[in-house]
């Protein structure tokens, strides 16, 4: 990731010395994805923080200022993953550590349940990088060459979207495969001959 901007970084309201250059949250402001910046007291506070929930002193939700406005953010501390890595080593403000947190599905499709989250930087063709994750989500065989009847499918279906008011130089998409509407759509389309074995049809 590409070290961020003056101008992107965003104050956590709960955690002053804590600044966010990317976030992503679905639509009922669950924190899929987070990349802050701070030094290690600051990280470390705000991981505490995050583990006590509604406990004293604790986080279950925290609020990031954006032009005035603060917007919440909801993390489900059962479901988080985390990264860290020191970066800026001996500046004014001693070392600042790189923090990201995200949905563990991000990094891993849910395949009991058939659902996955994409994360993609700005300027990325989205198909091109989806159709991995559909065909590695999906319990149905998928050749090749059904991407894009395949990806029309969940797009029309509400089963493959982009998620709304990411933060930063990131998108995020949401698969969540419904096989009891994607089996019998695909097998439509076989019979129409829109999807075939043959890459060349």
């Amino acid at each position: 990731m590409s070290t961020p901007s003056l101008t992107s970084l965003y104050q956590v309201d709960e955690c002053p010395d804590l600044y966010v250059d990317a976030c992503v949250c679905d639509e009922q402001r669950n924190l899929v994805f987070l990349s802050a910046w701070g030094r290690d007291t600051a990280l470390q506070e705000f991981l505490a923080r995050l583990t006590l929930g509604s406990a004293e002193n604790g986080l279950d939700q925290f609020h990031i200022v954006m032009d005035g406005r603060s917007l919440p953010v909801f993390p489900n501390v059962d479901l988080l993953e985390k990264r860290t890595t020191r970066q800026f080593r001996g500046t004014l403000f001693g070392s600042l550590l790189h923090l990201w947190l995200f949905d563990r599905r991000c990094a891993q499709p849910d395949r009991a349940n058939h659902f996955a989250y994409a994360l993609l930087e700005e300027g990325q063709a989205p198909r091109q990088r989806l159709w991995p994750l559909v065909t590695e989500t999906c319990p149905l065989p998928l050749l090749q060459h059904w991407r894009e009847p395949v990806l029309d499918v969940l797009t029309h279906h509400d089963m493959l979207q982009p998620l709304p008011g990411a933060l930063g130089s990131i998108t995020a998409w949401r698969l969540s495969l419904q096989l009891d509407v994607l089996e019998p759509a695909l097998g439509e389309l076989i019979r129409r001959g829109q999807l075939t074995t043959d890459a060349q049809a």
